[in-house]
């Protein structure tokens, strides 16, 4: 059971190429998309400047608390940075919390968090390349000294690898603790782990990762 859980099938075939499997996490990925796309048109709708309403003032108030974060991590120089990482915030949360809902989270699927963190660490390098500059940027594996100039090129694989890891390692832990929790424990008694595996650690793992995300980015756009 826990194997057949743990395999990502083919929804679909694209009759193109030979044909292109589409799994079954990008299928949850597009509805997830479609999901927030029109919570977020729904939300926006009839924003006002003065008296704002409940629904107004609730949602200014999340987005300004995930924008102060972020700031207070990055700094104003890192501030043209906090969109992608609000937006990958919600996407993992809600990937992660949707198998509440009965769907499988995308994050079981080690394509998708290799995906995730290949983009994080393309933005880390990007901004490490804005900041310092061609020149600087070649510099900057040469420091603290020479010597280490291998090490320093080897974390460009290694940090994705090390983002990608975790987030798919804990998330897959997770589902496995609770799974066999369920085949020796009556169903009553695994609601409050579920609580915990589900939804706390669920929404831990999206901190996690945006988190070594940012202080990735601070560290590149630090003089």
């Amino acid at each position: 059971m826990i194997t057949e859980e743990l395999n990502c099938e083919t929804v679909f075939t694209i009759p193109v190429f030979g044909g292109i499997p589409v799994g079954e996490s990008t299928v949850v990925t597009w509805i997830i998309m479609a999901a927030l796309t029109i919570i977020s048109i729904l939300l926006v709708r009839n924003l006002k400047v003065e008296n704002p309403g409940k629904k107004q003032l609730a949602l200014e108030a999340g987005i300004g608390f995930l924008q102060d974060f972020f700031t207070d991590i990055l700094g104003e120089r890192g501030k043209r940075y906090v969109p992608y990482l609000i937006t990958v915030a919600i996407y993992i949360g809600v990937a992660n919390l949707i198998g509440l809902l009965g769907f499988k989270p995308p994050t079981k699927d080690l394509n998708v968090t290799a995906g995730l963190a290949i983009m994080s660490i393309c933005l880390i390098e990007y901004s490490g390349f804005r900041q310092k500059g061609l020149k600087g940027f070649v510099h900057s594996f040469a420091e603290p000294m020479a010597i280490v100039t291998p090490i320093n090129i080897m974390e460009i694989a290694i940090r994705p690898v090390s983002l990608c890891m975790r987030l798919f390692g804990n998330v897959i832990g997770a589902f496995v603790v609770m799974e066999l929790i369920k085949m020796i424990i009556p169903v009553a008694i695994p609601v409050p782990l579920s609580l915990y595996f589900d939804i706390f650690d669920g929404l831990i793992q999206a901190y996690v990762f945006v988190f070594l995300t940012s202080l990735f980015i601070k560290e590149q756009i630090e003089e």
